[in-house]
């Protein structure tokens, strides 16, 4: 353990000392903590349960309604295209005054995006064939897949938008945000059609997005903004909870009426705002931890391989619950029905497991994340046991634009 924790020690200082002097740390942090909140949320409100025969997906929050806070800590996704954004409007004028024509600079950030995302459809497309050849329940596949593919959705608006840089960099967040606000009003006041509601789905992350163009100009330089920015949208969120009808869950809940997420509501939206504001208040905090080499090397390290983790953490999950079919008997926490205590304190078991999944997962798939990115010359072993170099880490994060930004 010892020997461990210096070549840990050793590495982390590589990856410090290579890190330019005048790079914002605190955007990798909160990434990282994105991507976190994702994984964490759905390991944790999404379950598989052989209740009905094969398996079938359900949710502790359908049953357990008490629980809504939970998806607040963990639905992260508005700081996704906050981040998103920042970097997105930083490279694209870093761009422009190296010279690089816009179709160079957006096609090499869309093929980062997407290259990653073929190994996991080329993988699935297999195993779904080779479950349905060999047997399989057609509604267990389709469980399976959509799982699979369900996160996948917010990746085509990412793309969208990041295409888009250059007509919405300097787009006030309140246009979109008065979008969301008018297909609300007409959805759910007026009784309008309710396809109108996938609208929001690029103006309500279009909002976010442009907070994080204005955050590149400069926007949130004081902390008075910010602070402002979260208050009203904390009041927003629990005056549309309470008096707007909204529900309180910010995930969707199998079998609810109306679904904060899918597509965003207004309520979704107001959360997003509040958490917004509260990630750009924590900057101060977030830069003096990431002062610490240790720390800062666990954050970017993650960066590296944020898609990677993001794509590939539904598949962990569902081959930790497929492998526990071998099992006599339904494993609590993992194929029960999620209506109990009991399966909350079963499940938090589980989560260890996941992570060894994904570190499986992590290791077999990272490379096409990677791929492209300058070759190692002299390997170090990490505290894991598999090889990192960190001199590609730390020459991969030279640059905010050439940072993995769309986990």
């Amino acid at each position: 353990m010892p020997e461990l924790r210096a070549r840990w020690s050793v590495l982390a200082d590589r990856i410090d000392a290579g890190t330019p002097a005048d790079r914002d740390r605190t955007v990798d942090a909160l990434r990282a903590f994105a991507i976190l909140g994702v994984v964490l949320g759905h390991w944790l409100v999404t379950a598989l349960t052989t209740a009905n025969g094969g398996l079938s997906t359900t949710s502790p929050l359908a049953h357990l309604p008490w629980l809504a806070p939970v998806s607040w800590v963990f639905q992260t996704l508005a700081v996704f295209f906050l981040v998103g954004g920042h970097v997105a409007a930083r490279g694209h004028a870093s761009a422009r005054e190296r010279g690089v024509p816009y179709g160079v600079w957006v096609g090499q950030r869309l093929s980062r995006l997407f290259r990653p995302v073929a190994a996991v459809l080329a993988l699935w497309a297999v195993t779904a064939a080779g479950m349905l050849l060999g047997g399989a329940e057609p509604s267990t596949v389709q469980t399976l897949v959509k799982l699979v593919l369900s996160p996948l959705w917010f990746l085509l608006v990412f793309a969208v938008l990041t295409a888009a840089t250059p007509l919405v960099a300097r787009l006030s967040p309140l246009w979109p945000l008065a979008v969301v606000a008018g297909v609300d009003v007409w959805r759910f006041g007026l009784g309008g059609p309710e396809w109108i509601g996938w609208v929001n789905v690029a103006a309500g992350w279009l909002v976010p997005y442009a907070l994080g163009a204005a955050w590149s100009r400069g926007a949130f330089a004081r902390r008075a903004p910010a602070a402002l920015l979260f208050g009203a949208g904390a009041a927003a969120t629990v005056g549309l909870v309470l008096w707007g009808g909204y529900p309180a869950s910010m995930v969707g809940v199998p079998g609810a009426p109306i679904s904060n997420l899918n597509p965003p509501t207004l309520a979704a939206v107001a959360f997003g705002l509040a958490q917004c504001g509260l990630a750009l208040l924590l900057r101060g905090p977030l830069e003096r931890a990431m002062r610490r080499p240790r720390a800062w090397a666990k954050v970017a390290l993650m960066n590296l391989s944020a898609m990677t983790i993001f794509l590939w953490h539904q598949t962990a999950m569902m081959t930790v619950t497929a492998l526990g079919l071998l099992a006599p008997a339904d494993l609590p926490g993992l194929h029960t029905v999620p209506d109990s205590p009991q399966w909350i304190a079963a499940r938090l078991l589980w989560l260890p497991v996941f992570a060894a999944a994904l570190g499986v997962c992590w290791a077999a798939f990272r490379t096409y994340e990677q791929a492209g990115r300058p070759k190692r010359s002299t390997p170090s072993r990490t505290v894991a046991g598999t090889v990192t170099d960190s001199r590609t880490a730390a020459r991969t994060l030279r640059a905010p634009e050439e940072v993995i930004h769309h986990a």
